[in-house]
């Protein structure tokens, strides 16, 4: 018995201001065609299961055309594989904060879809001897023992969440955090297959456990997306095809609608405005496959500012307007500490609040179409507004 298991669809993510001529956010649009060409290949595999992993859309509250396409999504497998059962949970993308307010996924039960919304649910199906339990990322759930039930052949646990300990670092989100869940509670070697959802990197977790990964790049740090699977060897984004009887294991690749490529790093030491025009312009020429209507990152570290501010503006917006986006991910380089004969007496002198707030900024994983050089004198700002604030209500010591 083979299953299809894939998550975080992430229907209706816009990034960047580009759009379509018919008015759509380009990435979108991107990510709606990537969810139909993965459909258009699961469909292929004819499947006698099909699970997903949660973060059906990016929104509690997805726009119109994003409910649209997952519906359609989703009744092309009903009437390609009218025997095959569809099993959906909520992410932490898809479930309301309150209770009072209903999860949009509930739609597709109209359709015949198994959808845990609200809490979690055992969906059986006898005539397979399948039961499939899904967990949803739901605040306050009151999650029940991930423990296989009685009387089936295949038992599949579906849940999205993260597995305590597991994620890298950049796999961190501003979102707000996905239901925890250590690894001896999945219980794993308990169930025919785990399916998870929520980290965007295909990745086994246990012995028949795994995360699918996004199908396309929804995350706020696509780059160390990238850098993870260069390093693992995984061949990008994709669903997994597993067998239940032999335990045969595939993941399949999908190809993303806008590829994303982060260029060689660029080291500013010691370069003039014009050295850096001239790196930065043979990085562009060399891109692997070019630069036009993709999204670029470059990234320059140790770069004073005053060069990047004497930096061709003009061909900068020119990169611009050929990419679908164009970063350049300008990094300052590190403050020396002091040392002997500064007046410290010789010893390296402690960082200040300042520097070190402005250090863990200039470190921090950003979204691609954020200026790091912006948001650390933001940041700077409010650090300054806070302790003007604090000196303002010391109470006055009067002599």
């Amino acid at each position: 018995m083979r299953l299809v298991h894939l998550a975080d669809l992430h229907l209706g993510f816009r990034q960047y201001q580009r759009l379509t001529p018919s008015g759509i956010n380009q990435r979108e649009a991107d990510v709606a065609a990537t969810v139909l060409r993965a459909t258009a290949q699961i469909v292929d595999l004819a499947p006698e299961l099909i699970v997903i992993g949660g973060d059906i859309f990016h929104t509690v509250r997805p726009s119109n055309p994003a409910i649209v396409h997952a519906y359609r999504v989703l009744m092309q497998l009903r009437d390609r594989l009218p025997d095959t059962p569809i099993v959906m949970v909520a992410g932490n993308h898809d479930a309301p904060r309150t209770a009072e307010t209903g999860c949009i996924l509930r739609l597709f039960r109209e359709i015949g879809v198994f959808v845990a919304d609200a809490k979690a649910e055992l969906f059986t199906f006898p005539q397979q001897s399948l039961a499939v339990l899904a967990v949803p990322d739901v605040p306050g759930i009151d999650r029940p023992p991930l423990l296989p039930p009685d009387g089936f052949t295949h038992r599949v646990l579906l849940l999205h969440g993260e597995i305590a300990g597991l994620l890298p670092a950049h796999a961190a989100s501003a979102d707000r955090a996905a239901i925890e869940i250590p690894p001896a509670a999945l219980h794993a070697e308990q169930w025919s297959y785990v399916a998870l959802g929520h980290y965007h990197v295909y990745r086994e977790v246990a012995t028949r456990a795994y995360y699918s990964g996004s199908l396309d790049y929804t995350s706020s740090n696509p780059w160390g997306e990238l850098r993870e699977e260069k390093e693992q060897r995984i061949p990008g984004k994709g669903f997994i095809e597993h067998d239940l009887v032999s335990g045969a294991h595939r993941f399949h690749p999908v190809q993303p609608s806008r590829p994303l490529l982060d260029l060689e790093y660029v080291d500013a030491s010691g370069m003039s405005a014009q050295d850096l025009d001239s790196a930065i312009k043979a990085r562009v020429d060399t891109a692997p496959g070019g630069i036009d209507d993709r999204v670029v990152r470059l990234t320059v570290r140790n770069v004073a500012r005053h060069v990047v501010r004497e930096l061709d503006h003009a061909a900068l917006r020119d990169y611009r307007k050929r990419a679908m986006h164009f970063h350049l991910d300008t990094r300052r380089p590190d403050p020396l500490p002091r040392r002997a004969g500064d007046g410290s007496g010789g010893r390296a002198r402690r960082a200040t609040l300042p520097e070190l707030v402005a250090e863990r900024l200039r470190e921090r994983a950003l979204p691609a179409d954020v200026d790091r050089e912006q948001f650390v004198t933001l940041g700077m700002r409010y650090l300054k507004q806070a302790e003007d604030a604090a000196m303002a209500a010391l109470p006055v010591l009067e002599s």
